[in-house]
């Protein structure tokens, strides 16, 4: 810690509840060192000997060094204001390099002759490379860990409007469904766990695939590959909401095996961690380790999607904005649970419209995947890639055992991510409605189309969000020529989800929304006010036009609950500009 007092107008008793700042050390019994930021020497060595000993015995150190700002924040502040007496005696200090100076000087080291022949060459160093800069007049940004990420590319939109080929042979995928469902004989495990495995060799052996087991081929496949996988989270390695159980624990000993850590002897490490319930610092060590290693997987899991919340600084300062700021590409993955499943505020929405309000360019891929196949080859459509840019998944919770969420083998052998998922059971003269949604709710109007028979309703999904696929949108619009309306339909409210991206997004189409009212909270309380307003979205999307005042259809007014007289009013003015529409 460079204990310059960054918060120069702040005196160290108001800024910290403790003398010093590196007292959080304390917390992990890791050893302090303090050192005057004069004392040339002394850090020197206080430098060797904490390298030393992290080296040796692997532990986190603290060196803070004691030091303070010439001129307070900048050189054009006045930290007199606040400080007087302490920037009195700041004016009158020696600066460090005087010091030294002069205490080589009176041991014989060098003479004020060498001293200053020293200055000379360093002030002379600077002003040459002050007349390159000026005669340059370019900047060029010098890419960050340039080893590690030599060959890949800078995102454009073609990455994302053109994913890759990206299936995984049967024999392969079967290969690695048969080490993930084996076990050791000679261990002994906790008997659910042994039922859980049967069950996916079952699903295997009937070519199914649920969401956890295409996520956990879709890690093997990459391992296989020699990517690295990383993944930390509260709770990650057996799932929030006990899904994915990457490990197995032993019923005699607190040990876990790990099944994707013996597919094969030549395979990637795979890693991963229950982490502490801190999701700034978490997330921020994630994001370092990721920009550290381009070609590993590396993922950081949300309990809940809303716990961003914590980490949003880390959404802001980093992830959608360094690459613009600094150049600076990263990988990082984030999981984040999102879903109205009537479990209140803090456990229904990860925020989608705050990382839309932030997404731009190529900066961000965000992904709401609604099959477990999509997101199989989502993972390694951004791994494949020579591009990197932070992939965002909001991850379902019941989807991950809905008897609906599945893919097959087939889906994951052949294919690629599909930024849209157009609706193959309709027939296309009949579809006089299109409505465009994302995530869970899909499969709760799918029920009810189903349950109706419904067939003049096209139901087209956005699996990608963004970058915002306008293009395959359009070419699936153009099909329906005889739709009539296009809704865009979420479980969010009105001033949450993807509602105000998608209607900026459409922007030459008309769509009309069907949501929730707005509202200052993600989601209600009161599970049975959540079913009512939920059942109230899916009954607006298939209500037929009620109006008993012409036989004409009359937009959306009457489907959406709009009040009598507001129908009354489109009506009026539909006689005015049709007065032969009977």
């Amino acid at each position: 810690m460079i204990n310059n007092q960054v918060g120069f107008t702040t005196n160290y008793r108001d800024a910290r509840s403790s003398t010093y700042c590196t007292d959080v050390g304390k917390v992990i019994k890791a050893p302090i060192w303090h050192v005057n930021g004069d004392d040339v020497e002394g850090l020197v060595h206080v430098m060797r000997m904490a390298i030393e000993y992290r080296q040796f015995f692997h532990t986190d150190v603290f060196i803070d060094i004691l030091a303070y700002r010439k001129y307070g924040h900048n050189e054009g502040d006045e930290p007199r204001f606040t400080q007087p007496t302490l920037y009195k005696a700041i004016a009158k200090h020696p600066n460090p390099r005087d010091l030294y100076s002069k205490e080589l000087v009176e041991q014989g080291v060098l003479t004020k002759a060498d001293i200053t022949q020293a200055e000379a060459e360093f002030d002379s160093r600077l002003e040459n490379q002050l007349d390159v800069a000026r005669k340059e007049k370019k900047v060029s940004i010098q890419q960050f860990l340039e080893a590690q990420w030599k060959g890949m590319e800078y995102a454009s939109i073609r990455d994302f409007e053109e994913p890759l080929e990206t299936g995984v042979p049967a024999k392969t995928l079967n290969r690695i469904a048969d080490q993930l469902n084996s076990l050791p004989e000679d261990l002994v495990f906790f008997k659910k766990s042994i039922k859980l495995l049967e069950d996916r060799a079952l699903m295997i052996s009937e070519n199914r695939v649920d969401w956890a087991l295409g996520e956990l081929l879709a890690y093997g496949s990459l391992l296989l590959e020699d990517h690295p996988i990383r993944i930390s989270g509260q709770d990650s390695i057996r799932g929030t909401f006990s899904h994915r159980h990457a490990g197995m624990v032993m019923e005699e000993t607190t040990e876990i095996y790990f099944p994707l850590k013996y597919l094969d002897k030549k395979q990637a490490p795979f890693n991963i961690y229950n982490s502490p319930l801190n999701e700034y610092g978490v997330l921020g060590f994630e994001y370092g380790y990721a920009m550290s290693a381009p070609q590993s997987l590396t993922i950081w899991e949300a309990q809940f999607g809303d716990f961003i919340n914590v980490a949003q600084v880390i959404l802001d300062q980093y992830i959608s904005s360094a690459e613009e700021k600094w150049g600076v590409m990263n990988g990082l993955v984030l999981y984040l649970p999102h879903g109205f499943e009537g479990q209140g505020p803090e456990h229904s929405s990860a925020r989608i419209e705050r990382f839309l309000s932030l997404a731009a360019g190529c900066n961000m891929h965000i992904i709401n995947p609604t099959t477990p196949g999509n997101l199989f080859h989502a993972l390694r459509n951004h791994m494949k890639k020579k591009s990197r840019v932070p992939l965002v998944v909001f991850t379902p919770k019941s989807l991950l055992r809905h008897p609906q969420c599945v893919s097959t083998l087939d889906d994951l052998e052949k294919g690629k991510f599909m930024p849209v998922i157009d609706d193959s059971d309709n027939d296309l003269d009949e579809v006089r409605r299109v409505v465009l949604c994302s995530g869970k709710i899909y499969y709760d109007l799918l029920a009810r189309k189903q349950e109706l028979g419904a067939r003049d309703i096209a139901l087209v999904r956005l699996d990608q969000i963004f970058p915002f696929p306008k293009k395959e949108i359009d070419r699936i619009l153009k099909k329906y020529q005889n739709n009539m309306l296009t809704l865009w339909v979420q479980e969010e409210p009105e001033n949450m989800g993807a509602w105000y991206f998608i209607r900026n997004a459409m922007n030459d189409t008309e769509v009309i929304p069907v949501t929730r009212q707005p509202s200052g909270s993600p989601a209600t309380g009161l599970f049975k006010i959540h079913e009512i307003s939920q059942k109230e979205i899916i009954d607006k999307v298939f209500r037929e036009c009620t109006c008993d005042l012409l036989n004409v259809y009359c937009g959306l007014q009457c489907m959406i609950g709009s009040s009598r007289t507001e129908i009354l009013n489109q009506h009026y003015y539909f006689e005015k500009e049709n007065p032969k529409t009977k």
